[in-house]
């Protein structure tokens, strides 16, 4: 039996692609970082300091969206390249109300949505089949 209370996440730090695991037919809904490149050039001008007060605040935003949408899941599978997921991680992984959710990190490259879902079914399949 499969569970339907799984979700993939891949991330990076301009966007987030936010997939609920479905046997079915799978959704995307995407996740914005307001810290575009006009923001970062308008902020930049104000100082490096301003800039990354800028950055930090937009990536907190992203974050409390995520946070507000993780409780009703049991797993997790968070895939993109660089530091973004690793960051999101960190923000959650000492809250008690995420420690009965198994979330796991998986390094990736760009990928089509295709290739997305067929990540996520693959990988859910192998861990969550009885």
């Amino acid at each position: 039996m499969i569970k339907s209370t799984l979700l993939g996440i891949w991330m990076d730090h301009q966007e987030a692609h936010i997939i609920e695991y479905s046997i079915e037919q799978m959704s995307t809904k995407i996740i914005l970082s307001k810290f575009t490149q006009e923001v970062k050039e308008e902020s930049l001008a104000h100082g490096e300091s301003g800039m990354n007060t800028k950055n930090n605040s937009c990536k907190q935003n992203i974050i409390r969206k995520f946070l507000m949408k993780l409780k009703k899941y049991e797993g997790v599978l968070i895939m993109g390249p660089g530091t973004s997921k690793s960051e999101l991680l960190n923000s959650i992984k000492d809250n008690p109300v995420f420690m009965k959710i198994n979330i796991v990190l998986q390094q990736s490259f760009q990928m089509t949505e295709n290739q997305k879902y067929a990540y996520i079914r693959e990988y859910f399949s192998k861990q969550y089949l009885y």
